[in-house]
């Protein structure tokens, strides 16, 4: 017999750190899958800007991680949830006192916009880039007119690496008789400087089967 190898406790320790951190992150990665089967009945594939996505029947989310060439599935989305980058600390108790819970039974249609900003977008300063996101395009500002009407959760894809084709995924939902005020939100939102770097960005619209 061989005597067993042991790894010496700082090793043992960065693994377990590791581990930690891939179910933490695992906890907070979200993957959207386009294909056939899903409670969101696809409604609209729309490219608004660059390369659009195959068109699908049905939309799954699952909170984890989903094997890639998953049976009927045509695309797979992937991000993870995370702190909010651009906000002040006004901004933020703002939007938690007023954005409503994804999910509520009255919020049968959503929209999953997922988006890529060009370069030029991350070569600027953290600064320069807030000063764009909200002095001048009034992102946040513009998101609040439309609470608690729409609920909102933003996915960040940058952080899973560079091979992602998007950097961001948000998924909103909202009641039927809120549609009109939601399609003026996303106007509003493409008409500022900010989306003068978007260089991707598809509109995919599902309603939710009751039955």
């Amino acid at each position: 017999m061989f005597p067993q190898k042991t790894l010496p406790r700082t090793c043992l320790k960065q693994q377990f750190r590791h581990i930690k951190v891939l179910d933490q992150m695992n906890a907070r990665l979200f993957t959207f899958v386009g294909g056939e089967i899903g409670p969101w009945r696809v409604v609209n594939v729309k490219a608004v800007t660059g390369e659009s996505l195959a068109d699908v029947k049905r939309l799954n989310i699952v909170n984890g991680a989903v094997p890639e060439g998953l049976n009927a599935a045509k695309w797979l989305l992937r991000g993870v949830t995370s702190n909010e980058r651009y906000v002040t600390g006004l901004e933020k108790n703002q939007l938690v006192a007023k954005q409503p819970v994804l999910g509520r039974l009255e919020a049968t249609c959503a929209a999953l916009i997922p988006i890529r900003k060009a370069a030029s977008w991350w070569n600027l300063a953290q600064d320069e880039r807030r000063r764009i996101f909200e002095e001048s395009s009034n992102h946040i500002k513009t998101g609040l007119k439309y609470l608690p009407t729409v609920a909102r959760r933003l996915h960040h894809c940058r952080d899973l690496g560079e091979d992602e084709p998007f950097d961001f995924l948000t998924w909103f939902d909202y009641p039927l008789s809120d549609s009109a005020a939601f399609d003026e939100m996303v106007a509003e939102l493409r008409a500022s400087e900010e989306w003068m770097y978007v260089e991707r960005e598809i509109d995919i619209r599902v309603v939710r089967d009751d039955d």
